[in-house]
């Protein structure tokens, strides 16, 4: 096969739906689509801990929460694709911060919090992704990261606890029991996609070799 014809069919095959995924932009695009499903997930939750009394805004639900769960699952995709090539930034560790900030920003949210104390399970989530992200990630003494696993395992029991503490509803109930599968999972989840940023670059292996 002739040298043009080779390079022809190299092209070919290189705008291939896989390969336009597996760029930056199409990562990007993935990660969104998957943010936004977790966040519809979390939202889920927030529905069967309230149950009827359970409120749906344009800026509740899509603001505050699916908005800002595409822009962080993008971003982390982004965070994945650089730490595959071995430039892993933990920059990256920003990537979750819209899911904790966009529930400020509505007028009187800030104020809320630091009266009664309602909307810190934004913060909790957040915190919760960044330790086992941290925890399982190679930056870091060993120490610190095994004491991040255990404070990250508490926040985890925690919101498998809320069901029962919050909305009365224990394992021992179907409902509960199903909330329960969802929080560990979903903290689960997140807490796998915030690894990236703190995995290490591939100076950290050539420094370490």
């Amino acid at each position: 096969m002739a040298e043009s014809e080779v390079a022809s069919e190299q092209r070919r095959r290189s705008t291939g739906v896989v390969d336009l995924l597996l760029t930056t932009g199409g990562l990007a695009v993935v990660g969104a689509v998957i943010g936004i499903t977790w966040a519809a997930a979390l939202r889920a939750y927030m529905v069967g801990l309230a149950g009827s009394a359970t409120v749906f805004s344009w800026w509740g639900t899509f603001g505050a929460i699916l908005t800002p769960g595409a822009i962080s699952g993008a971003l982390l995709a982004v965070a994945w694709r650089r730490s595959a090539m071995g430039r892993a930034s933990a920059w990256f560790a920003f990537a979750p911060a819209p899911l904790a900030v966009a529930t400020f920003l509505e007028p009187g949210a800030l104020w809320t919090l630091l009266t009664t104390g309602l909307g810190g399970g934004a913060i909790g989530v957040v915190a919760t992704g960044l330790l086992g992200g941290f925890a399982a990630g190679q930056r870091g003494p060993v120490w610190v990261r095994a004491l991040s696993g255990a404070v990250w395992a508490a926040m985890v029991v925690g919101f498998a606890l809320t069901p029962a503490l919050v909305a009365g509803l224990p394992p021992t109930d179907p409902r509960g029991a199903w909330l329960i599968v969802l929080a560990v999972g979903l903290m689960f989840v997140l807490s796998v996609a915030c690894i990236a940023p703190f995995r290490s670059t591939g100076a950290d292996a050539a420094a370490s070799a």
